[in-house]
């Protein structure tokens, strides 16, 4: 069964930064997009990037742009996610995902296939 395993996740204070990690251990993905998703408590899992650096793009939520990069190492079938000026709202659980979706569906959760099983980031005022 292939797996995505995140790591990196914390508590920090707001402003702080934080690097989470998505290993694919066995598997590169390099033709699939790797997507961020995150579930707040008490609300629905929402989208954050993704990239499918296959097709050459990457598209981040309007609520972390400027803020969060997504990044990946081939060598280390890893893809990470560079969170800078953390706020308390992005205090979440925290995927990683792979699937096929196109630039245009990025957001749409049921177009990846697998997914890890989440990091914890809290982000204290």
């Amino acid at each position: 069964q292939v797996q995505l395993v995140e790591s990196g996740g914390g508590l920090v204070q707001a402003g702080d930064s934080l690097r989470l990690s998505c290993a694919t251990p066995g598997r590169s993905f390099r033709n699939h997009a790797i997507g961020w998703f995150r579930q707040a408590p008490g609300k629905e899992r929402e989208f954050v990037a993704a990239s499918r650096w296959s097709s050459g793009w990457t598209y981040y939520a309007d609520s972390v742009k400027g803020r969060f990069t997504i990044s990946r190492d081939n060598a280390q079938n890893t893809v990470y996610l560079q969170m800078n000026s953390l706020k308390p709202e992005d205090k979440a659980i925290y995927y990683c995902a792979a699937g096929d979706p196109a630039q245009s569906s990025a957001r749409t959760q049921g177009l990846y296939t697998y997914w890890g099983q989440g990091a914890q980031v809290t982000v204290s005022s």
